[in-house]
């Protein structure tokens, strides 16, 4: 009798363990929350705006992603690739969007092929100049200065460089939407930007806040967009940014239970390079991590500027009208000279250079 017992408990115990189990993985699925945040990018608040507009763009990447140890986990496509978008889109054509759209083409004209992404949208159009463009120029900050364009932040300094909006934040604090702050001594918040310096040497907070102080004009660094936070969950932070392994990718960063970042790898000078000899030293969040750009409160945003979701935001590159070197039979017209008509391509499919 007691062991028929012992035995149903044991069943019993075994049973409430796979419950448990099961609850546990859909907590697990459930940490991410772009799937349900992708459908809020007309919220009232600014921070979700930001969090649903890149959680957007992370799911049409098909949502790779580096883990809290910094392991690439997933990663299935491509800045260069033709195809394989969740929507069927072209992974190098929707970067042209992100230059395009946000104006930060133009400024980038004289870098070989930057042209050729104003009508390379064109899907008949092979764009080979604008897809060079896409892999020789770093696109992290037109990513990000789309997000926050879409998301409708007020006084945001719209830039290809990030150090460009990270000075904003320092030198005139009164007129960015965002604050800066040490990020191993602040809580990251939805809308946040998370930052590093990537150079040889190391910054740390103190060492940019003095380079920017210090009239420093330009920095090469990266920021990623902090989408959602679970301190009393997963203890766990997710950012996501542009150009982060050739693709739109999530990181995940470990929370303290104040929900500060906990355990984040710091670089630091003579740190041993990544190798198959040295695997302790390969970390993609090991970086050197030197502001938090805090995102200001609804109320103080709205000080800046208005707070309201922009009417209308294009989702496809408006194709240029016209091309200067031109593939023939792609249906895009030559560019004409000053007070001429337009020059039709002739038949044959070959490049065409600019008169």
């Amino acid at each position: 009798m007691e062991t028929k017992r012992a035995g149903g408990l044991s069943r019993r115990w075994r049973w409430l363990a796979a419950v448990a189990l099961l609850l546990s993985s859909a907590w697990a699925m459930a940490a991410d929350q772009c799937p349900a945040l992708r459908d809020r990018q007309g919220d009232t608040e600014v921070a979700t705006r930001i969090a649903a507009i890149a959680c957007d763009e992370h799911l049409r990447w098909n949502r790779p992603f580096i883990d809290a140890d910094g392991r690439l986990a997933s990663l299935a496509v491509y800045e260069a690739e033709s195809r394989g978008l969740q929507d069927g889109g072209s992974p190098w054509r929707r970067v042209a969007f992100y230059w395009q759209s946000t104006g930060l083409l133009s400024p980038m004209a004289a870098k070989s092929g930057a042209t050729d992404c104003n009508y390379a949208i064109n899907s008949s159009y092979p764009g080979l100049g604008c897809r060079g463009f896409i892999v020789d120029n770093p696109w992290s900050a037109a990513f990000i200065t789309w997000v926050m364009q879409r998301a409708g932040v007020p006084g945001f300094v719209s830039s290809a460089s990030h150090f460009d909006y990270v000075r904003a934040a320092r030198t005139n604090p009164a007129r960015s939407p965002y604050v800066f702050l040490d990020p191993m001594a602040a809580a990251p918040a939805v809308g946040d930007l998370l930052c590093y310096v990537r150079t040889n040497r190391v910054y740390g907070h103190r060492g940019l806040a003095s380079a920017i102080d210090g009239g420093t004009t330009g920095l090469a660094m990266h920021c990623d967009a902090v989408v959602a936070v679970n301190p009393g969950g997963d203890g766990k932070a997710y950012a996501i940014g542009g150009n982060v392994q050739q693709a739109v990718t999530m990181r995940q960063f470990n929370l303290n239970a104040s929900g500060q970042l906990w355990g984040v790898p710091q670089r630091t000078e003579g740190d041993v390079e990544c190798s198959p000899d040295t695997q302790s030293a390969c970390n993609f969040n090991r970086q050197d991590w030197a502001v938090l750009l805090k995102l200001k409160s609804q109320a103080e945003l709205a000080l800046i500027g208005p707070v309201q979701p922009p009417t209308y935001m294009p989702n496809q590159v408006v194709p240029q009208a016209c091309c200067v070197n031109c593939v023939v039979g792609s249906g895009v017209p030559r560019c004409p000279a000053p007070g001429q008509p337009p020059l039709q391509p002739q038949p044959q499919g070959q490049l065409q250079g600019s008169e």
